[in-house]
């Protein structure tokens, strides 16, 4: 039985959460050291969409992450909220990735 707040979706038009709240460990073209939390990826363009996104050089990371409805909410809040707090839970305990 499928769990429907995990089902397979696409990315909110307008969105970039996950561009924003979670940190990248690995370097990639224009960020050497990777992306901090919170902070938004050079990448990211002003319609909240990944500029890499159809590219090899979008970070491994980035490809493996898959939107779901318990990832992304109802709204981009909804969704930065939850990534954020994934963000924290996940960190490591001197706050760098």
């Amino acid at each position: 039985m499928s769990d429907p707040d995990n089902a397979p979706m696409s990315c909110r038009a307008r969105c970039g959460a996950c561009c924003i709240a979670l940190s990248i460990s690995t370097p990639f073209p224009g960020m050497p050291n990777g992306k901090p939390a919170g902070v938004p990826c050079l990448h990211l363009t002003s319609r909240y969409a990944c500029a890499l996104y159809e590219h090899p050089q979008r970070p491994k990371c980035c490809e493996g992450l898959k939107p779901s409805r318990e990832m992304c909410g109802d709204t981009r809040e909804d969704a930065l909220r939850y990534l954020t707090a994934l963000e924290a839970a996940t960190a490591p305990p001197s706050g760098k990735f």
